[in-house]
């Protein structure tokens, strides 16, 4: 077991803080050329500069905010992360994740995000949380539409054109995974 505590539990998942433990997981995350293909971001260049990522992450300032680290309940193993971070560009609180291939297509970051928005809108009483997603990362448009987010507008991300979702808290209808 991890030794920071879960912020947030479904029937199979838990998400926490990612800590500097969490480096070699992190590294390997984004070094998958496939799994940040839509990200815009690049990867770390070692363990090393994950690690010293991980140690400067602002994102756990605010209570109840930050990317999460994704974990399975039956043996704890690392499947990527999901959370809720501010966007500086936009004014608004972004729903992201991102999980190791090994993982994709099993409900993993539709479940994690559900808990994210339930999290975002009864806890920290959001008002409303965004998506930004690429055109062609159609596996993240499905999350998002899955999720109950709508289509808002056209949007840059990252430099790359891209689409935005919202969802309102007075819309969202609850986890329904």
């Amino acid at each position: 077991m991890v030794s920071n505590p879960p912020i947030l539990a479904t029937e199979r998942l838990y998400l926490n803080r990612m800590v500097p433990e969490d480096a070699a997981e992190v590294f390997a995350l984004n070094d998958d050329p496939e799994v940040i293909r839509y990200a815009g971001d690049p990867p770390f260049e070692s363990i090393e500069a994950a690690r010293q990522f991980l140690e400067q992450y602002k994102g756990y300032e605010e209570p109840g905010f930050g990317r999460f680290a994704m974990r399975l309940l039956s043996d704890h193993s690392f499947l990527g992360w999901c959370g809720l971070k501010r966007t500086e560009e936009m004014s608004e609180v972004d729903l992201g994740y991102r999980l190791h291939q090994k993982h994709w297509n099993r409900g993993y970051a539709t479940e994690a995000a559900h808990i994210c928005l339930e999290h975002g809108f009864h806890t920290l009483g959001l008002s409303r949380i965004i998506g930004r997603v690429m055109h062609a990362n159609m596996p993240s448009i499905r999350v998002l539409e899955k999720v109950g987010m709508t289509y808002w507008k056209e949007i840059v991300c990252e430099a790359h054109p891209a689409r935005c979702y919202k969802l309102e808290q007075h819309e969202y209808k609850g986890i329904h995974v």
